[in-house]
């Protein structure tokens, strides 16, 4: 089975442990910023003060992405992934040591900028390394096995989270999320591979180093290059565009639905992390599902299948927890959200890893990042400003339908395009 051999790979197999670690620490340190500011606004976070903290989680995608996908095609992919989960562990741990204690959030703002800058390095790193450790033919697994990976944690995460913010405050939450950074670095070291890496389309061996440096010289020559790559490449722009719609919609419903949750079941962060279990085990289900059959399904077929099925949910999620209050239900409907929105994020990244060239994955990765965040942040602020005049209610059930609207009318539209995607080249 495809799942047993890539765990047989012991590089990939250390790859996954680190995924494992270093994403079950950043679920709980989510649970931890919900707590620290509910805490600070006397049980309820606000979706303002929510979306304001989160802004400094998607400020750097802007700032630094661009930049940190050139240095990613450059440097050594494992010492990146290396030095920026070292780094951001120190960074975390300043905030239960130094600065909770303190009346002013200013602080926090800046540590949380901080560790998001380098998560702008790490992502890209991330995601370009799993060609260099596994064979082409096993791409689609390792790309399932690392989205199952981020499920895994999330549902422990969530679940320990919710716990030790509701019980023991945001400052274990943050403790612990730290000491997860110092253990996957830790499993990085233990990664080895080939750094010479055959181009596809043009059948030389590329360095990712010096050879990079020398082409270019120039950081912006290489960022201009990177872009005009992408435009001229209607695979991997497709793909983007279909990322962004998807984080529109994330975006909208993200502060919303954590504060529809907080006021419908009365609770901090229990219930949250209760349906974020639900979500999670889905997720999971999903994903592992796709990595088992979806290699005979189209990737974009799948995309909007999922959509389409994700905006029904979405907005049988939001009627049922208004009109009924009902855990289980919201539970039911949150795991079969996690199914069928599974499968996008692997199916996009399948597809960028076999279009695009070697040394041009991180900046591919880093321009993903930007347009999906800018998306994100976006409509997550102008969803925190209309929940100050609309139920949170309707806001998550229009967002599901227009979802859905998306998802039917792009799967029609891109029948009519002429996309290697179409013709079953991925």
């Amino acid at each position: 089975m495809g799942f047993r051999k890539s765990f047989q790979n012991r590089s990939f197999f250390c790859f996954w442990l680190a995924q494992l670690v270093s994403q079950f620490g950043d679920r709980i340190n989510q649970m931890a910023l919900v707590g620290l500011v509910a805490g600070r606004q006397f049980g309820h976070a606000s979706t303002m003060e929510l979306a304001k903290l989160l802004a400094f989680t998607i400020i750097p995608v802007f700032i630094v992405g661009p930049v940190a996908g050139v240095y990613v095609d450059r440097w050594d992919r494992k010492m990146t992934l290396f030095a920026c989960d070292l780094i951001r562990g120190f960074l975390i741990l300043t905030i239960p040591f130094i600065f909770i204690a303190r009346n002013s959030m200013i602080p926090i703002y800046i540590v949380v900028f901080l560790a998001f800058c380098l998560s702008r390095f790490y992502v890209p790193a991330k995601m370009s390394i799993i060609p260099e450790i596994v064979p082409e033919d096993q791409l689609h697994v390792a790309n399932s096995l690392a989205t199952v990976t981020g499920m895994i944690a999330f549902v422990l995460g969530a679940l320990m989270g919710g716990l030790i913010v509701e019980y023991v405050g945001a400052s274990g939450g943050f403790m612990c999320d730290g000491i997860t950074f110092f253990i996957s670095a830790l499993l990085v070291s233990f990664i080895s591979r080939d750094r010479l890496k055959m181009d596809v389309n043009a059948g030389e061996i590329v360095a990712t180093g010096k050879a990079m440096v020398k082409a270019y010289g120039n950081v912006l020559h290489e960022i201009r290059d990177g872009i005009r790559y992408i435009l001229a490449n209607r695979d991997i722009l497709y793909i983007i565009n279909l990322m962004m719609i998807l984080f529109m919609a994330v975006g909208a419903i993200y502060v919303v639905i954590i504060v529809f949750i907080q006021e419908s079941f009365g609770s901090v962060t229990k219930h949250l992390g209760f349906l974020a279990v639900g979500l999670g085990v889905g997720l999971f289900l999903g994903s592992l599902a796709y990595g088992r059959w979806g290699k005979k399904i189209n990737p974009v077929e799948t995309i909007f299948l999922c959509l389409v099925a994700g905006g029904v949910t979405i907005t049988g999620f939001a009627f049922g927890v208004h009109a009924l209050h009902n855990i289980w239900v919201a539970q039911a409907l949150a795991i079969v959200l996690g199914i069928v929105v599974g499968p996008i994020v692997i199916a996009a990244n399948t597809v960028v890893h076999k279009v695009a060239t070697t040394e041009m994955q991180g900046k591919v990765f880093s321009a993903m990042e930007f347009v999906i965040h800018f998306a994100f942040l976006v409509t997550m602020l102008i969803s925190s400003k209309l929940s100050e005049y609309m139920p949170h209610a309707w806001i998550l059930m229009a967002v599901g339908i227009v979802f859905c609207g998306v998802g039917m009318w792009g799967s029609w539209r891109y029948r009519h395009k002429d996309f290697l995607l179409n013709k079953g080249g991925v």
